[in-house]
Order: C-alpha cells, then sequence, then structure tokens
C-alpha cells in the first residue's frame, strides 16, 4: 500500500482515498478549533487563577444531587446522576485549581498538536481521556459522543502523517511510536 501524498497524480489515481482523507482532516481541524476555543475561553475567564470553576462545580453538584433524588430509584438516570455527583464531590471540588491548570493548558497542548500535527495520536487521546472526564462531571451532552468518536478516529488513524509534523518526525525516529 503506498503512503499518501500531496500531489495531482497520487490526488487524481486516489480519488476516494484522498476525498476520505480531506474530510478526516477537517474533523481534525474542528476538532482542534474546539479544544483552543476552550482555552481562550477559560483564560479570558480566568479560570486558572480564579474561583470560576468551583463555582461552575458546585452549580453542576446541585443540579446532579437533585437530578438524582427526582429520578426514579434504582434507574439508570440515578445513577449516572448520583456517579457523576460523587466524581464532582469527592474529586473534582476538592482538586479544582489542579484540574483547572490541567484542562486549560492540557486544551493549548491538544489543540496546538493537532494543529501542527504532531503526536497527533497521543493527544487525541489526551482529548478522548478530557472528554471522558467532563461526562463523568455531569457536563455529557449531545457533543460529546461525536467528539469520543472523533478521537478514537484521530488515534487509529495517521492524521499527522497526511498533513503534520509526524511524517518528517517519523522518518527521522522511526522507533518512536510517538510520531506513528
Amino acid at each position: 500500500m503506498t503512503e499518501f501524498q500531496w500531489n495531482t497524480s497520487y490526488l487524481k489515481s486516489h480519488w476516494l482515498k484522498a476525498s476520505g482523507v480531506i474530510l478526516v482532516l477537517l474533523l481534525r481541524y474542528l476538532y482542534t478549533l474546539l479544544f483552543l476555543y476552550g482555552f481562550v475561553h477559560k483564560i479570558m475567564h480566568g479560570w486558572m487563577w480564579g474561583d470560576i470553576l468551583t463555582q461552575h462545580f458546585t452549580e453542576r453538584l446541585g443540579e446532579l444531587r437533585m437530578a438524582a433524588e427526582t429520578a426514579t430509584a434504582g434507574s439508570f438516570e440515578a445513577s449516572v446522576a448520583a456517579f457523576q455527583a460523587s466524581y464532582l464531590a469527592h474529586f473534582a471540588i476538592p482538586m479544582v485549581m489542579p484540574i483547572a491548570w490541567i484542562v486549560t493548558i492540557g486544551e493549548l497542548i491538544i489543540g496546538v498538536a493537532l494543529l501542527l500535527g504532531v503526536t497527533t495520536r497521543i493527544n487525541a487521546a489526551f482529548g478522548l481521556f478530557m472528554l471522558l472526564n467532563f461526562a463523568a462531571g455531569g457536563y455529557y451532552n449531545e457533543t460529546i459522543p461525536p467528539l469520543v468518536i472523533m478521537s478514537v478516529l484521530f488515534m487509529v488513524l495517521p492524521t499527522g502523517q497526511w498533513l503534520g509534523l509526524d511524517r518528517s518526525l517519523h522518518r527521522k525516529h522511526p522507533n518512536s511510536m510517538l510520531f506513528k
């Protein structure tokens, strides 16, 4: 199987594959924008040095406790709300400042790495980890499943090899798992 190439003859002779690659790369850049926007938003609102995240977590904890109480006892919804409330109460709120820093700096790292196409698979995995933690903390919404699918897609496919620094870094360091 030939390596993907950005030249006219390859793109014409492998138009279906090229279309798929371009579509996946567009998704990667949309995913990238989400993380870069998250970073900018958190910096502008002082997440790393203020108490805004504590306020968000405390408010969400109250909502989740209410949801757990009003849901049918033993139901899936009650169990999920109870788990999310426990996650916030016993992990996120006590660790709010380290979490604020990890999330903010993590969004920057993920965004820049995916923008440049460097260590794309690892950063897609880091993005998945962050998304799952958002969901565990009660911030699950209809955007999470498509983002999880995109994370897995970027972990499986060599998007940094198609467009990014991973290709040249892999050539220099062929035994490194970072640039595959």
